[in-house]
């Protein structure tokens, strides 16, 4: 199943580990308030994977979750509070991993801006990349 890349991560204060089998399908940046509230911070890179992609390597008992709507669960390392991953039913199949919780050297970027209209108005955003937005978050804006 993998096509050779592999990238490893984890929590802050290290008892949470995981790695990465294969190349992510997306990375991208998210604008949408709950990942601004759930992070501290104004917008968060993401990148997705198939789940079947995510392994949980160290920590499982220290990974706690947290339902942050109907549709979406959100995890974090119980001992330092790290959030790291994100699920939802609007994306079956997919574990999104916050790029943040990767070791250094990955070389991953963001390639879209998501839920761009629904932005911090303090962010200011000149990076050059696709904006998308709308309900959905992934609307082409103009």
């Amino acid at each position: 199943m993998s096509d050779g890349a592999s990238y490893r991560g984890g929590c802050l204060c290290g008892a949470v580990r995981f790695h990465l089998d294969g190349e992510p399908k997306w990375v991208g940046t998210c604008h949408c308030s709950k990942c601004r509230r759930a992070h501290g911070a104004g917008s968060v890179c993401w990148v997705g994977v198939e789940s079947g992609r995510f392994h949980l390597d160290k920590g499982h008992e220290l990974l706690g979750a947290f339902k942050s709507s109907e549709a979406a669960t959100r995890n974090f390392c119980l001992r330092c509070g790290s959030p790291m991953l994100f699920q939802s039913t609007r994306w079956p199949g997919e574990t999104h991993v916050a790029l943040g919780a990767l070791d250094a050297g990955h070389g991953l970027k963001p390639a879209v801006n998501a839920f761009f209209d629904d932005r911090a108005p303090w962010v200011h955003v000149e990076d050059g990349l696709p904006r998308r937005g709308g309900p959905d978050g992934t609307t082409p804006l103009g």
